[in-house]
């Protein structure tokens, strides 16, 4: 897919499934009970979420700004949902735009999980919208870790919009299809590469 175009999640989701699963559970064997955490919109973290509720663990916030994420955790009585609002992205079914980061403001959270369209070292993570790039922007300060979790077909590829330089970052969750040399200059920026 072309990194400087978005795509319905129909399309997204036939994409990678086998890498997204696997992304996913690494993902969440993060998430510990009693922490709240942030879903970033797509389907690798639509993925992490499924992964999440079967976890069940004992209690657990999510904050997400995508339906289809919030939709997937709704009926776990262990999980607490807080749904970021704003202007829906019929693409994406996910909310962005300054009323969506006024509430992201004012919350904190101990993991952020993102998936990008690219991840460049020299120019950071990046997606094709910009109002979902500046959502994701907010997302990474009001989180203590952030992870990044996309196949390897993101790595290497520029979009659009910058979200953050790969220094707002700690750790990445990829597939074996990710190239030794991105691996090690991530690493050589003190990122974790978790490769699954």
């Amino acid at each position: 897919l072309n990194p400087a175009q978005d795509y319905p999640l129909a399309v997204k989701e036939s994409i990678h499934q086998e890498e997204k699963v696997r992304i996913a559970r690494a993902a969440a064997q993060l998430v510990k009970s009693g922490q709240t955490i942030i879903l970033d919109a797509g389907t690798t973290a639509a993925q992490v979420a499924l992964q999440i509720k079967k976890l069940k663990l004992p209690s657990l916030t999510v904050i997400t700004h995508a339906l289809n994420i919030a939709a997937r955790l709704a009926d776990a009585p262990n999980i607490s949902i807080i749904f970021i609002g704003g202007i829906m992205r019929p693409l994406s079914t996910s909310c962005v735009g300054p009323h969506a980061e006024q509430m992201m403001r004012d919350l904190h959270a101990d993991h952020f999980f993102v998936s990008v369209d690219g991840l460049d070292p020299d120019v950071g993570l990046s997606t094709p919208d910009i109002l979902e790039a500046q959502l994701n922007t907010v997302m990474i300060r009001s989180a203590k870790e952030t992870t990044v979790i996309s196949d390897a077909s993101k790595f290497g590829r520029r979009s659009l919009s910058v979200i953050g330089g790969i220094d707002s970052i700690q750790r990445v969750i990829t597939d074996a299809h990710v190239s030794p040399g991105m691996v090690d200059t991530l690493r050589s920026h003190g990122i974790e590469v978790i490769i699954v």
